[in-house]
């Protein structure tokens, strides 16, 4: 169903909170598993990627742990286009990734990333609450 899983992770308490619904999702469908994450800084920082790809190693071995074998991807540029430029590159079937929460007003919802990525992602997401 879902060949290949794409979560986008930071260290936000949302990604937490999807880590059970990706991990179902992925054993369920016998997915290919991708994390991304994105750093947003607009200039190169050495020691933030470095901060990030020792992240991304310790979700990929979280993961391991539940038997789940992972990709890490680091990208840099504004994470909703990111997002779902490597959807598309990587041909995902699903984007699953956690919502932030910033209620229902006008303005949370248009500066939303999950929001961005339902509008603008080649394939479906799931937003997990």
């Amino acid at each position: 169903m879902f060949k290949t899983i794409l979560f986008p992770i930071d260290r936000s308490r949302d990604t937490q909170e999807a880590i059970p619904t990706v991990v179902q999702l992925v054993k369920l469908c016998q997915s290919e598993l991708v994390l991304l994450s994105v750093e947003e800084a607009p200039e190169p920082d050495a020691e933030l990627e470095a901060a990030i790809a020792s992240f991304l190693a310790s979700a990929k071995e979280a993961f391991a742990q539940q038997e789940i074998t992972a990709e890490t991807l680091l990208r840099r540029g504004k994470a909703a286009f990111v997002i779902c430029d490597v959807a598309d590159e990587i041909n995902a079937s699903l984007i699953v990734m956690g919502c932030r929460g910033t209620g229902l007003t006008p303005e949370g919802f248009q500066e939303s990333v999950s929001n961005r990525v339902i509008n603008l992602a080649p394939c479906p997401v799931l937003v997990v609450p």
